[in-house]
């Protein structure tokens, strides 16, 4: 039986955690060799490397290290740098993840290569061009070979594009495998109790996107209601680093006394086993990450998301998700304490066996 290498492309936060679980799925096949290509997008270690040790993911057989930069130069970085690796060691498939400027990058470098390219996550669209993510949306889809879907509203946005149907496996949200692949761990571990924090009695706040942080009107209205908020619950701010910056850049974090305001705990960005460990106990989640919403939908926790759209629709269809505006998120997390918010249900296939269909889907399409 022919052993295919299959690259899978891991950047940032979201990515390690929908690339762990395929991993672990195709490792376990005796028809292929996964090798994990890190690109180095996500070059704090808080943000990188405690998310591979808790996703029990190995370490990386390729690291781009290109760092920050502004888009051009990251995606560009990316590129000279993965062409190289196909170039000496060509893989039989690439795997890319999610939205990020690496996703699109990798996916160019292998559409040119001629390279099957697979997007994991592929179909979202919250129709705003100018988020960032979105384009790179919109340019993976576009070139790559095999689309993997999490939720049937993805397969109609890409039959909407004019994908053709024979190119869409929807396969479920392989976050939710993620989470029930280390859900014992999760449990098991100790920073809730270590921030002194009881089950259904606090919030956790995330916040990274240029629209909510790069503002200093916007990031000050923020950081009075999220204060506002911990007057009627005790909230932990995971500050995201490019986050850290701009509070230190606009003031805000000198002008947060930690001491008079003992409710609003801002700490350092955690790996997934402890950050779940708050999720999943939480009585209201503020965010304006795409992978929250999926996880508060899937856990039924009301999800307040600071954002005017999102790629993740299903959440607030079907889930616990609404959308949210920075001077409205006082009144509205006084509707979720106060039980006025829609319970949901978790949506289709989003049953922690995406990463085992992916497999299936891509042996079949490998011809094995």
């Amino acid at each position: 039986m022919p052993t295919l290498t299959v690259h899978l492309i891991a950047a940032a936060r979201p990515n390690f955690m929908k690339v762990a679980p395929l991993y672990h799925a195709l490792a376990r096949e005796n028809w292929c060799s996964p090798q994990v290509v890190h690109t180095g997008q996500h070059y704090d270690p808080n943000m990188s490397d405690a998310f591979f040790a808790d996703l029990q993911l190995p370490k990386p057989d390729y690291h781009l290290e290109v760092g920050s930069g502004t888009h051009a130069e990251q995606t560009g970085k990316v590129m000279i740098a993965y062409e190289k690796v196909c170039m000496a060691q060509r893989p039989d498939w690439i795997v890319v993840a999610g939205d990020v400027n690496s996703t699109a990058a990798c996916a160019m470098v292998g559409a040119k290569l001629c390279i099957p390219v697979v997007h994991l996550e592929a179909g979202l669209r919250s129709g705003d061009r100018t988020m960032p993510e979105e384009i790179n949306r919109l340019v993976t889809d576009a070139i790559a070979d095999v689309l993997w879907t999490p939720s049937p509203d993805a397969d109609e946005h890409l039959r909407r594009e004019g994908v053709a149907p024979e190119k869409i496996d929807f396969i479920g949200n392989i976050m939710i495998d993620s989470y029930e692949l280390q859900r014992a761990r999760i449990e098991a571990d100790g920073t809730r109790e270590r921030l002194g924090l009881k089950p259904g009695e606090y919030g956790i706040v995330t916040l990274h996107r240029p629209s909510n942080v790069d503002d200093r009107a916007k990031l000050t209205l923020l950081m009075q209601q999220l204060r506002a908020t911990a007057e009627r619950i005790p909230l932990v701010f995971a500050v995201h680093p490019r986050t850290r910056k701009r509070l230190q850049d606009f003031d805000l974090l000198a002008q947060h006394d930690s001491a008079a305001q003992p409710a609003l705990r801002l700490i350092d960005p955690l790996g997934y086993i402890p950050f779940m460990n708050l999720a999943s106990a939480a009585r209201l989640a503020i965010t304006d990450s795409g992978g929250l919403q999926e996880e508060t939908t899937y856990l039924g926790i009301p999800c307040l998301t600071l954002r005017e759209n999102t790629e993740r629709p299903i959440t607030v269809a079907e889930g616990s998700n609404r959308l949210v505006r920075a001077d409205t998120l006082l009144e509205n997390v006084k509707a979720a304490l106060e039980g006025r918010w829609q319970t949901g249900h978790r949506p289709q296939l989003w049953d922690g066996k995406a990463a085992q269909r992916a497999v299936e889907a891509l042996r079949r399409r490998a011809g094995i």
